[in-house]
């Protein structure tokens, strides 16, 4: 299915990301892999050429979501090198952890800086080449969380919240026009996500959560994304915890959720 298709990955260096880009690998595409640390990105490159990607195959790109000036320029670097973008994967994304009475201003910034606009950025960037070839496919990483509150990430529910909203939204607008987009719903993957969220005053959180810890593998998370985006759904649930079962609850009995969530930590 994805053999010698360009896919474009942010938030390659670690966790989802990582695993997205050894599966496509597997797969036989083309891949450009971004992220800010070139290092851990070239280390993801590595294994990918275990997993039978080529060096011509493979572009490590390094990219900072939040500077959209830089996410047009790395567009064209990715067309001069494929020629054409199949896939892209807007994967790139910070969590938070912390009450919003503590929380600063800027840490809501900054979520909505890198998991909105940043995504939203390099969307537009990609998308009127998409539309020129009369075909394309957009991935969102959101969340769980992009459908239900929870407490301590406030600014992490908002930001995933927004990016369903727009990225459905989107589709209403391009699907006619032959460009698939897919939300990706991750629960409790085993990455660290929750060491690298941001604390009440934009630190890194640096601890683990053991929801988290005890979360779906990873790479078995990557195969059913894989999967779901051969397939073109729509949106693509990716977990196998309780959290999962919330997702329905939310739509079954939104007043049981509220009381549960209340209640977690």
């Amino acid at each position: 299915m994805f053999k010698n298709q360009v896919i474009w990955i942010t938030g390659a260096s670690s966790g989802i990301g990582e695993a997205l880009a050894v599966a496509f690998a597997d797969e036989g595409a083309c891949l450009v892999l971004s992220a800010r640390r070139q290092k851990e990105l070239e280390r993801v490159a590595a294994r990918c050429e275990a997993a039978g990607a080529p060096e011509k195959h493979l572009l490590v790109l390094p990219l900072d979501v939040t500077d959209a000036s830089a996410s047009f320029a790395a567009t064209e670097k990715v067309l001069e090198r494929f020629g054409h973008i199949d896939l892209l994967i807007n994967n790139a994304g910070i969590s938070q952890r912390s009450l919003f009475k503590d929380t600063e201003l800027s840490v809501y910034q900054k979520l909505l800086d890198v998991d909105v606009m940043g995504q939203i950025a390099l969307t537009k960037a990609v998308l009127p080449h998409m539309l020129d070839r009369g075909r394309g496919h957009i991935a969102i990483t959101s969340s769980v969380a992009g459908k239900i509150g929870v407490r301590l990430r406030t600014g992490y529910c908002a930001a995933k919240h927004a990016v369903i909203g727009f990225f459905d939204a989107l589709r209403a607008e391009v699907e006619e026009d032959g460009i698939m987009v897919s939300t990706i719903l991750p629960g409790f993957i085993r990455t660290a996500i929750a060491e690298n969220a941001l604390a009440a005053d934009g630190s890194r959180y640096d601890e683990p959560d053991s929801d988290i810890t005890g979360g779906m593998d990873p790479d078995k998370a990557a195969r059913v994304i894989v999967s779901g985006l051969a397939k073109g759904k729509r949106e693509i649930p990716v977990g196998e915890g309780k959290e999962m079962l919330a997702l329905w609850l939310k739509r079954l009995s939104p007043e049981l959720i509220f009381r549960i969530t209340r209640k977690s930590k």
